[in-house]
């Protein structure tokens, strides 16, 4: 049994203290972080190291950045897309453990329609769709985890008609998405609860988190092969429902696999 982990720290700096407490109370053997916004030589590996894991990191400065932290040997470590336009930006990495890839994913926030923001944000998933066909199979036991920012259904956020074609629920956006989907995952949440409604994000304004007013855009997505190892999938909201130390707007999602 193994658990893994994501988690949009939102300044692993800022949330430094508060994720180490949250890994003494939660142990997940492979965490992937999103939203570093610290360059990869100022990353904590030291604290990581003391805790038992062996971090891969692709980061920059002030923005972005993506992780591995992994008890589990990790082997063929590959940052980025190998293409110098998208991965101006960090927002992927990838590693093996075995036969088991993890892909960790912050997929861009986006804009309004239009808007050169929205149209980047639709540009990263076709060219995350062409990575995954040049470099996987759907046949390969794959977890790809992450931000993904989009809530691809209405139930994925609290008020439908409030947010209907708003940034990360507009048409675009959910099919953009639904092409990863269909190239071979299956949103671990959603398969093993079809009906249940659960939030990963919620906004720092109006005490949304007390009010459970957020949406699911964090998502643990693992192919066929992988589809029946898993045991549950859950929102651990600990590290959310805190005044001090500040937490992220995100809480991590945690999956459970018996492998």
């Amino acid at each position: 049994m193994i658990k893994v982990a994501t988690y949009n720290v939102n300044s692993i700096r800022a949330r430094r203290e508060l994720l180490f407490r949250w890994l003494e109370r939660e142990p997940v053997d492979v965490l992937c972080l999103q939203e570093l916004k610290q360059e990869e030589e100022n990353f904590p590996y030291g604290d990581f190291e003391a805790l038992g894991y062996r971090c891969a990191v692709f980061s920059q400065k002030a923005y972005n950045g993506v992780c591995i932290c992994s008890k589990l040997p990790l082997e063929e470590v590959r940052k980025g897309f190998g293409d110098e336009f998208f991965d101006r930006q960090r927002r992927l990495i990838s590693a093996r453990t075995g036969d088991l890839w993890f892909i960790n994913v912050y997929a861009p926030h986006g804009d309004l329609r239009g808007t050169e923001k929205f149209r980047y944000k639709l540009a990263f998933y076709e060219r995350l769709l062409s990575y995954l066909k040049e470099n996987h199979s759907p046949r390969e036991r794959i977890c790809m985890l992450g931000d993904f920012n989009v809530a691809l259904e209405d139930r994925d956020v609290f008020d439908p008609e409030l947010l209907r074609d708003t940034i990360g629920t507009m048409k675009e956006e959910r099919e953009a998405f639904r092409r990863i989907l269909d190239w071979g995952f299956r949103d671990a949440f959603r398969y093993l609860y079809p009906d249940r409604i659960q939030f990963t994000w919620w906004d720092y304004i109006g005490g949304m988190i007390w009010k459970n007013k957020g949406m699911r855009i964090d998502y643990i997505l693992v192919t066929e092969p992988l589809k029946d190892k898993v045991r549950d999938v859950y929102v651990d909201l600990w590290p959310r429902r805190r005044r001090s130390p500040k937490p992220s707007d995100h809480a991590p999602l945690v999956g459970v696999f018996e492998l």
